[in-house]
Parts: C-alpha cells; structure tokens; sequence
C-alpha cells in the first residue's frame, strides 16, 4: 500500500513538472467546468422553474424525461470530451518536445470536433443504458451493471489521447485504446491510478484543517465575519483542488498514451515508474 501511494505521488509530481512547463494547460479544465456548469443551468433551471421537472419525474413525462436526460449527457460529454482532447492534445506536444500553446490544444479539439461528437453519443447512451439499469436492477443485477461500468472505463481510457494523436473515428478510437491497454498493462490500471488517492487524501486534510477553524470562529463576538469567508476560501480550495487534479489527470492520460505507442513517456516520467503504475494482474491458481 505504501509502496503505491509512494509510486501514486511520484506521478502526480511528474505530472506537475510538465504543468509547470506549460501552465496555460490548467485553462483547460477551467473552461470544461464552467462549460459544464453552464449547461447544467440552461437545462435544468428552465425545468425547476416552470415546474416541469416534477412532472418529469414523478407524472406521465417520464419518457420526455429520459430523452431531456440523455440530451444533457450528450451536450456535457462533447463540452468536456472536447475540452479534455485539447488538453491532452496540448500535453502529448510538450511530451515529444514540442512547447504548446493554448490555441494549438484548441485546434486539435476542432479538427478531431466530428469524432469528438461521435464519442459522445456511444458514451452517453452507455451511460443511460448503465443507469437505466443500475436503477431497475437488485442485488447481484447491480453489481453486474457496476463491473460494465468499471470495463467500459477502463476500455475507453485512452480514448481521448487516440482522439487527438491519431484523428480516428469514435468507434475505432475505443477498440485502439482497449487494444493499448490489453496488450501493454492488463485488468489493474483502475487500481494502480494513485491522482485520485492523492486528491483525496488532500481534501480530507483540508476539511479537517477546516474544523478547529470554524470551531475557533464560533468563539467570536461576531463569527459570520471569520467563518463566511473561511468557508468561500474551503470552496475555492476544493474546486481548485479539482481542477488541478483534472489537469493532472489529463497529463498523465497523455503519457500513458505515449509510453503505450512507443514505449517512451516523455522526458517528465520515468519509464520504469509508469511501467510499474501499469503492471498486469498477477493470476493465481484456484488450489
């Protein structure tokens, strides 16, 4: 376990060292979440307004509802499909010695912008299909839709870096990347990825560094003037937390992509670090 979380934090290291090099990476991230935001808002402020959206859910609409659902997923999927093959678009140049710039992640995003779309609606139909059935199954039905969900990430990991390198179409980009992975790394890479554990462990840090402070703030005359702003300072924290762990992610994606095409990660990662981050699961025998 240690031995994991040491490996985990020497990739997100690597990781920073190339978003140090190209700081205009982490814009990326940030247009993805406020496109994400704001198309959360055009399609369900309406709803929650008019009244319509009770009647999605619990009337006779439940149909409308299902194709009002997979519209938001599509349009979320191609804002943040788009935006995330621009970054790794970005960051694939930097690992082959290139210095990218933001419009040049952009114009790979829009050359590939037909393929991205099209990724889109088989990753949003997957993913209604994954909660139609998650919601509508017990028991070991929902356990069996939980391992689909779980192969279809891991078959689709990379994707977004086959989208922007190699300008295939959705369906052979996703048959490329479950290829890469089968033949270079097998069943654990969901295991091995450490950025989560990472992010994780900081935030809960975070929040227990937040507590003995609100608990000191309750002790003033006037409180709301220390722990309002203590709590917005907790907020931007945690997004940006998210968002670098999100350009962190997305760099690695990157020279994932790269160490499987060439057996090369670039000069940032060392290439024995992202083999073992990477090793197929050991089998043992059942006596």
């Amino acid at each position: 376990m240690l031995e994991k979380l040491r490996n985990s934090w020497e990739l997100v290291k690597a990781s920073a060292r190339v978003l140090d090099a190209d700081k205009e990476l982490l814009i990326f991230p940030i247009i993805s979440a406020l496109l994400t935001l704001l198309v959360s808002l055009t399609f369900f402020l309406p709803l929650i307004i008019s009244g319509f959206a009770d009647n999605l859910i619990f009337g006779n609409a439940q149909v409308t509802g299902f194709i009002v659902l997979f519209a938001f997923y599509l349009v979320q999927y191609i804002a943040i499909f788009f935006m995330n093959t621009a970054l790794v678009g970005a960051a694939l140049i930097r690992l082959r010695g290139g210095d990218p710039t933001f419009q040049d992640g952009l114009r790979i995003a829009f050359s590939r912008f037909g393929a991205i779309v099209g990724y889109a609606i088989i990753a949003a139909t997957v993913g209604m299909l994954l909660k139609l059935a998650s919601q509508r199954q017990r028991g070991l039905g929902r356990w069996i839709t939980s391992l689909l969900g779980m192969a279809w990430n891991l078959a689709t990991f990379l994707v977004v870096p086959v989208l922007a390198a190699e300008g295939v179409g959705p369906i052979e980009a996703i048959k490329r990347s479950a290829t890469l992975l089968k033949k270079t790394w097998g069943e654990q890479i969901a295991g091995n990825v450490g950025l989560g554990a990472i992010f994780g462990l900081a935030g809960i840090l975070v929040t227990l560094a937040m507590i003995p402070l609100i608990l000191l703030g309750l002790q003033l005359p006037q409180p709301g003037w220390f722990i309002v702003p203590l709590i917005l300072a907790y907020i931007l924290l945690l997004v940006f937390l998210s968002l670098l762990q999100s350009t962190l992610s997305g760099i690695y994606t990157a020279a994932v992509y790269q160490y499987a095409v060439t057996h090369e990660p670039g000069p940032f990662f060392d290439p024995e670090m992202v083999r073992n981050a990477f090793q197929p699961a050991q089998r043992h025998p059942l006596f």
